[in-house]
């Protein structure tokens, strides 16, 4: 019987590189080589393989963000964190004026005024009809029509009735926000910014290992688990195209992923969470430990069959890698035939 040299393989398994002392070459007429290692036997079973993994997360409020400000004086009053401000309600006030939230996509750039047109006017004249003043068309002109609406909004909101609507008035944001910090201080003059806001929707982020990148899918359900232990599902709705490295070295590249919660996890605002991701599933298929898997001389994979005292080489073909295992077929192979594997 011929010895044979033992060469170190790298064999992929669920996005994890393994190490495995494999034979490089079988024995003449079908013997299997020679084991000079301590080894021990497995059983093929047969089972559903899930190629899942949990990764850590970070359970926080979405695009957290300065909100601009242009209200020149004082600070006269602000809001308690964590409150969430909606459309035609104030952020803050500066000397006795509210700075009131309505909602777009176009910052109040300039002062709106009769007859200014263009889209920020449409979507002023939307925001007007949405807290009960009628400005007639909505349009990008602005009217006299427009005009006495905003005089009914801003006599009802506390402001001077000028007819005239600019950035000491309003701040633009795509929806509700919640105050996240309060960064301007009352009896301190106003400066560039005042409050820092979130979106009001809780996300989990993950930051991925580009090599799980296989096991995300938009609206894929993930399972959150929290510090305390409370569970609730989740569902992929942002995954990153852009590999970033991470802030500490040693690591490889990542992935920005987020995740929306389909329930209450623990009634936290923020904390770490682990994220369950699951990826393929194999329902009933044969396996066995990555670490029984051989490099044969023509290529590919065998396992090695121990009955009684004898042992046998038999090719494979192998399938999904999860979970340590992976999925094989092979002539004879069944659920209860031991393979050899290395010793502990």
């Amino acid at each position: 019987m011929r010895s044979r040299a033992r060469l170190p393989v790298a064999v992929v398994a669920g996005g994890a590189v393994v190490a495995a002392v494999v034979a490089a070459g079988a024995a003449r007429d079908g013997e299997p080589p020679e084991t000079a290692a301590p080894t021990r036997t497995a059983p093929v079973t047969r089972s559903d393989l899930v190629d899942e993994l949990t990764v850590p997360g970070t359970l926080g409020y979405a695009a957290r963000r300065a909100l601009p400000n242009e209200a020149r004086g004082v600070i006269s009053d602000t809001r308690p964190e964590g409150g969430v401000v909606r459309r035609g309600e104030w952020l803050y006030e500066v000397a006795g004026r509210p700075v009131l939230l309505m909602y777009g996509e176009t910052p109040v750039y300039r002062r709106l005024s009769r007859g200014s047109r263009g889209k920020d006017v449409k979507q002023l004249e939307r925001n007007l009809k949405a807290l009960g003043q009628d400005p007639g068309t909505i349009d990008d002109v602005f009217t006299a029509e427009t005009e006495k609406a905003v005089e009914a909004w801003q006599r009802a909101s506390g402001l001077p009735r000028t007819g005239r609507v600019d950035g000491e008035q309003v701040i633009v944001a795509p929806g509700p926000v919640r105050v996240a910090e309060v960064t301007g201080v009352k009896g301190a003059r106003a400066g560039a910014s005042a409050v820092t806001v979130t979106d009001t929707t809780l996300i989990v982020h993950i930051d991925l290992p580009v090599t799980n990148r296989r096991l995300v899918t938009p609206r894929a359900q993930v399972g959150l688990e929290s510090p305390s232990g409370e569970r609730v599902t989740g569902r992929i709705t942002s995954i990153g195209s852009v590999a970033r490295l991470p802030k500490e070295q040693g690591g490889g590249p990542t992935l920005d992923v987020e995740v929306t919660l389909d329930g209450e996890l623990g009634g936290y605002d923020q904390a770490p969470v682990a994220v369950a991701i699951r990826g393929e599933t194999r329902p009933g298929v044969l396996s066995v430990p990555v670490e029984a898997l051989l490099a044969v001389r023509e290529g590919g994979y065998a396992v090695r069959v121990v009955e009684g005292a004898g042992r046998r080489l038999v090719k494979v073909t192998t399938g999904l890698f999860a979970a340590g295992r992976v999925e094989i077929t092979g002539t004879g192979l069944r659920a209860g035939t031991n393979v050899e594997v290395p010793g502990d």
